[in-house]
């Protein structure tokens, strides 16, 4: 997993777990007791809490210290592993989060909140196989669809090779029938995504197969045909997908794209200008523009226009590097220098991310 990808997954998981359980389905216990209220201790009670607000305040590794402090004083103490799991999770330390939640079902199999967490810990820890029953458990106490639990559930059988469960799961997210052209086409979406092309070119040939008007589908067959360099073919999925939406900037940029790899500048830039008159506000367009003027020759018109995108978007190392060689065309020597070492720091601090 990417580290974009790592990140968006954790974003994802703990917004599910903050907003998991609506009022009309099984609720997720309460933060488990620490002991009957006549066998408490004093000293436990105060650790528990003690370790509740640190993990409120992000202190993940003093929470944890606290209740191992607390495990070393008290082993059997009832609901310390639940928190320990809890602890380790919110930490990111997937391997003894699972140890402690697994524990935790142990001591109390109706453990909702364990289950939860046990899931998304088996997610997180690459281990897809182990997440599914525990997920598909999870979405079953919902009346209505979790977004959330649904995708989750088909990106572990994407990543254990059970497409067909995978579509229904996309399926049931975005609330389609799971044999339809959409459920084929949101399926084949999410496998371009996580790199599986082959299976999302087959499903994305389905979904167009089903229903030729289907928006979107030509667009994706386009996409997937241009990651492969089969220009040719990509360029006929995209005047397909135009002739059903006409209005759509994007296919006019991912055209103007095939067009520019084939060296048909004068297309690409026509293209171009139409996708940016349908929307202004993103910054590939622009990009790509710069670089087919620059090709052309209009080197002034291609430097204002990637002076332009880097006003949208000044951290992008490639717009700065197709910036420098232009300025460099232009014989502005200190300006280019600028311009590529720059663009050589961004690229540096983005490869240098975990």
């Amino acid at each position: 997993m990417t580290f974009a990808k790592w990140i968006a997954a954790i974003l994802l998981c703990l917004s599910w777990t903050l907003n998991l359980a609506p009022a009309q389905s099984p609720p997720l216990q309460a933060p488990f007791p620490v002991e009957s209220a006549k066998d408490a201790h004093p000293e436990s009670v105060d650790a528990f809490a003690q370790a509740r607000l640190l993990l409120q305040r992000g202190q993940y590794d003093e929470a944890v210290d606290q209740l191992k402090q607390l495990q070393g004083q008290r082993s059997g103490l009832q609901g310390l592993v639940h928190q320990l799991g809890i602890a380790y999770y919110r930490k990111g330390d997937y391997p003894k989060a699972i140890e402690n939640l697994k524990r935790a079902l142990e001591e109390r199999p109706q453990d909702n909140e364990a289950v939860q967490l046990l899931g998304l810990s088996y997610y997180l820890a690459g281990r897809p196989a182990e997440a599914i029953p525990l997920l598909e458990k999870v979405q079953a106490w919902f009346p209505r669809t979790n977004v959330d639990a649904s995708y989750m559930l088909g990106m572990c059988y994407v990543q254990t090779h059970d497409y067909v469960q995978a579509r229904k799961a996309f399926a049931r997210m975005y609330d389609v029938p799971p044999d339809s052209a959409p459920s084929y086409l949101f399926a084949a979406r999410m496998l371009f995504r996580q790199q599986f092309e082959p299976v999302a070119e087959e499903y994305a040939q389905k979904a167009v197969a089903l229903d030729a008007k289907l928006p979107r589908a030509h667009f994706l067959l386009g996409e997937l045909y241009l990651f492969k360099s089969r220009v040719p073919e990509a360029i006929t999925e995209f005047h397909k997908e135009l002739a059903i939406n006409p209005t759509d900037a994007s296919t006019y940029y991912k055209l103007a794209d095939a067009y520019s790899r084939v060296q048909k500048f004068e297309d690409a830039e026509r293209l171009l200008q139409r996708s940016i008159w349908l929307d202004s506000t993103s910054t590939g367009p622009y990009i790509l523009m710069g670089k087919v003027l620059a090709k052309k020759g209009e080197t002034e018109l291609a430097v204002r226009t990637l002076q332009h995108a880097i006003s949208m978007d000044p951290n992008n190392s490639i717009t700065h590097h197709l910036l420098g060689q232009a300025y460099r065309d232009l014989g502005k020597n200190e300006e280019a220098e600028r311009e590529l070492k720059l663009a050589e720091q961004l690229q540096s601090i983005s490869g240098a991310k975990p």
